[in-house]
């Protein structure tokens, strides 16, 4: 796992033993034992867990912090074998005072202290009258049970061998200040933030602690793992409810049931290799100026061989939440439709020339212009959609674009294509029964000049239907449907593109919703080869190409996590396990990796066309590639993975 860039972290909620260390201890060597036994590389425990964070004056009794001492101790001694490094909440005494410490411990030694800096003194919290702040420190190194160990907020734990894999450590109130730790330790490289906690609950606190998990998660570009006192502190005046959280970039992976009365332990995988590209490719994230200094601490983190436990959505581009779905799919087809309003004005109120062939891309171009003019008050009267007959147009598509276009109000036109076709081929010297790429390509140039002259004559724009995937793998002809005046989906993968529909669909009734369920159920095809003897298509798309549900989660952890061959794989095997062979997912991924290179050239002059999410292929904007890059090396890596699983 280790070497695609993947750490198992957790976090442990203890069963605790108020003001006695030497059970508590018990209690966290079994849980980090349980850790160590599900993999777990880090794992990090509340503020002060082997006390109890409501000890009070306690604090001030030597019995208890020299027990404290003891029982650590009893925990280095117990897990000294183990590879898991462990983070334990301990009340340290040093520089004539006492500070509430986060103790990183593995193989029976201390790797180093870290002392919270702010100390909370206000409403329900009055640390201060036992705690000092991180800033009273005289001393950056202390003597703790015959070991000498770094102390100071200033550490950052790295892997020895990847230094991107690192962490730090900030404690509870550390994170709820205006300027938290953890924002100078990632800026330093720590990827990883552990938080030991005590957070009460009140009504709406969970809420609000988890938006600030997550927020710092995001703002920091970081993972999170958060854990806080359990239900066992004392309930005098508050109750501790024991939460617990891993987030990766503001995304949850993992929280635990609060409230519960026996030890408890979440764990989840995080993508370190994801969270550094994201860092390279935020500009921003390293122009504030810092000027703390860091202290590095080597430490050794086991490659565990484990099967990834992280499940990644078969749909990238596509929300799994039904509810955050329908937000999603509302607010792109806003965003496309507001962009194609705007675009309408800049050009005198120009109409919308469209080429409906029954399909999905089509079908959500025009609903698309249909609802950007309503946005202008305008009459659907001024999309003028253009059917297109060919040698390979099925009854079923005919009728559903022609149903398409009457049912929204919109201007039909039906222009059959295959005697302008034919005499083309005469001109060019190609016979009729001809059935290779140059006579598919004649009819889906025939297409688009004839939108284009329409445009010129109606006082319109044509409007571009294909969308990222068929950029991504090039499939569409150079200067036919590659090309356009404005393209609506040039950002809308097609495994989204048709959630979008079916959104739409969704809100329709009576006729509008009969022939967009139709259009759903087409098999997706360019229909540029003559269908079988029953008029069935025979030109299917994911045939040829291969499956868009896989070349949509390639091109996602491709271009927007910048993933290597071999960790797309890695990732893919594991997602689409019960549906792909190995073999299958290699073979696609293949001609996935040799389509998109060698298919730049059409993306370096693609049109205009809106961005709707965080993944383009515009020239302009978002990725920029010379049409004549060599891709050996991404084959080379291919032919690796061929290599083992053959």
């Amino acid at each position: 796992m280790k070497e695609y860039g993947f750490i198992r972290v957790g976090a442990i909620v203890n069963k605790l033993y108020l003001a006695d260390p030497i059970e508590n201890s018990k209690e966290l060597i079994k849980m980090i034992k349980e850790a160590e036994s599900k993999g777990i590389n880090i794992v990090v425990t509340p503020e002060l867990s082997l006390t109890g964070y409501t000890c009070q004056d306690l604090f001030l009794q030597d019995k208890l912090l020299t027990s404290a001492i003891t029982s650590l101790n009893k925990i280095l001694t117990e897990t000294k074998n183990l590879d898991i490094i462990s983070i334990i909440g301990f009340p340290l005494k040093h520089d004539n005072q006492l500070f509430n410490t986060s103790v990183v411990i593995q193989k029976g030694k201390i790797l180093g202290i870290i002392p919270k800096t702010y100390i909370p003194n206000y409403g329900e919290f009055y640390e201060k009258r036992w705690f000092a702040s991180s800033t009273n420190l005289v001393n950056n190194e202390v003597i703790l049970l015959n070991q000498k160990c770094k102390i100071g907020t200033d550490l950052i734990f790295e892997d020895k061998t990847n230094k991107d894999i690192s962490f730090a450590i900030e404690i509870c109130e550390d994170l709820w200040s205006v300027n938290p730790p953890s924002t100078s330790a990632c800026i330093n490289g720590a990827t990883i933030i552990f938080n030991q906690s005590s957070s009460n609950e009140i009504i709406g606190k969970k809420e609000y602690r988890r938006n600030l998990v997550s927020m710092q998660s995001a703002k920091t570009i970081s993972a999170y793992v958060y854990t806080s006192s359990g239900i066992m502190e004392s309930t005098s005046d508050l109750l501790f409810g024991g939460d617990a959280m891993i987030y990766e970039n503001g995304t949850l992976l993992k929280q635990n049931e609060r409230f519960d009365l026996e030890s408890n332990l979440i764990y989840a995988d995080i993508d370190i290799m994801k969270l550094q590209n994201d860092r390279r490719r935020n500009i921003s994230f390293m122009s504030i100026l810092d000027e703390h200094t860091y202290r590095r601490v080597e430490v050794d983190i086991k490659n565990n061989n484990l099967n990834l436990e992280r499940n990644y959505n078969e749909y990238p581009f596509v929300p799994s939440n039904l509810e955050t779905r329908n937000e999603r799919c509302e607010e792109i087809l806003n965003i496309q439709s507001s962009s194609l309003a705007r675009r309408l004005l800049l050009v005198n109120n120009a109409k919308c020339v469209i080429g409906i062939s029954g399909g999905l891309d089509s079908t959500l171009a025009f609903l698309v212009a249909y609802k950007a003019l309503k946005k202008l008050k305008r009459s659907p009267k001024d999309i003028i959609a253009v059917t297109m007959p060919g040698f390979g147009t099925t009854n079923r598509t005919y009728k559903n674009a022609i149903s398409l276009v009457k049912e929204y109000g919109a201007t039909l036109k039906e222009i059959n294509i295959k005697d302008a076709c034919k005499l083309h081929m005469k001109d060019i010297g190609l016979s009729e029964n001809d059935r290779s790429i140059t006579f598919e390509n004649i009819q889906a140039r025939e297409r688009m000049q004839i939108l284009m002259d329409i445009a010129n004559m109606e006082n319109g724009i044509v409007i571009g239907t294909g969308d990222l995937s068929e950029l991504a793998l090039g499939w569409c002809t150079y200067n036919a449907d590659h090309m356009s005046m404005y393209s609506v989906n040039s950002s809308i993968p097609k495994t989204l593109v048709r959630y979008l529909i079916k959104y739409i669909s969704d809100n329709e009734v009576g006729k509008k919703k009969e022939v967009i369920e139709d259009i759903l159920s087409t098999p997706i095809s360019p229909e540029l080869l003559p269908p079988n003897e029953c008029g069935e298509i025979i030109q299917k798309t994911e045939s040829a190409i291969g499956p868009y549900v896989l070349h949509d989660f390639f091109l996602y952890y491709f271009l927007r996590c910048g993933f290597s061959p071999k960790k797309i794989f890695l990732l893919a095997e594991n997602t689409f396990k019960n549906n792909f062979s190995k073999e299958e997912i290699l073979k696609w991924l293949k001609v996935f990796i040799k389509r998109f290179f060698t298919q730049q050239f059409k993306r370096n002059c693609m049109p205009d066309g809106v961005k709707v999410g965080s993944v383009s292929l515009s020239p302009r904007g978002d990725f920029r590639m010379p049409s004549d890059a060599e891709y050996s090396i991404w084959m080379k890596e291919i032919l690796e993975i061929e290599k083992e699983v053959n």
